[in-house]
């Protein structure tokens, strides 16, 4: 009987050790459960944030496919353009054996023009324009004292915009500053 005294009064001390060692243990677990919650809120926030980024992303990639698809189709019409523009300007419109053939000209480059603009497709023509790289590649500076320099002079070649984005820079000539001359030997002396 002494033995199951002894057993009892270490029961409820043991069972008292045992319960703050379990709920210790599971206030831990809670707090480690809690953690992997929160981490796993946060993951999917961002995997759906991600998803998001991805599809905006992927929307963005198919709007600027629709609207710059003709691109490299206009890159090779813009040379039959300027070859019309060319053929016109070494023509002359008094010579009447020609007239015919400049008036055909002057038609299938206006259904060119016409056509390129209804798909946004704007010449840029910046003749006494200021130089602007973004749009215009120089392919000679010349002295000029009639315009400010940093002017176009001359335009070899249109450019031309795309939905507002360069197909093809305009080549040009720009002015500069006329340069002083030297004085004379006359002057000198």
């Amino acid at each position: 009987m002494a033995d199951e005294q002894t057993l009892d009064t270490q029961t409820p001390e043991a069972n008292s050790a045992a319960e703050t060692a379990s709920g210790e243990d599971l206030a831990t677990r809670v707090q480690v459960l809690e953690e992997q919650l929160a981490a796993a809120q946060d993951q999917s926030l961002r995997v759906a944030a991600e998803l998001q980024n991805v599809r905006r992303r992927a929307e963005q990639d198919v709007e600027k496919a629709h609207k710059f698809a003709l691109e490299k189709f206009a890159n090779d019409l813009l040379p039959i353009v300027d070859s019309l523009e060319r053929g016109l300007e070494l023509t002359s419109a008094d010579d009447e054996s020609i007239k015919p053939v400049r008036e055909g000209m002057e038609l299938t480059l206006k259904l060119f023009h016409d056509t390129l603009k209804r798909y946004q497709l704007e010449a840029v023509d910046p003749h006494g324009a200021p130089f602007n790289p973004e749009h215009h590649q120089a392919m000679a500076m010349q002295e000029s004292a009639h315009v400010e320099p940093g002017s176009v002079l001359k335009v070899f070649q249109k450019g031309y915009l795309l939905h507002g984005r360069l197909l093809r820079p305009a080549m040009v000539v720009v002015s500069k500053a006329p340069s002083e001359t030297p004085p004379s030997i006359d002057e000198k002396a």
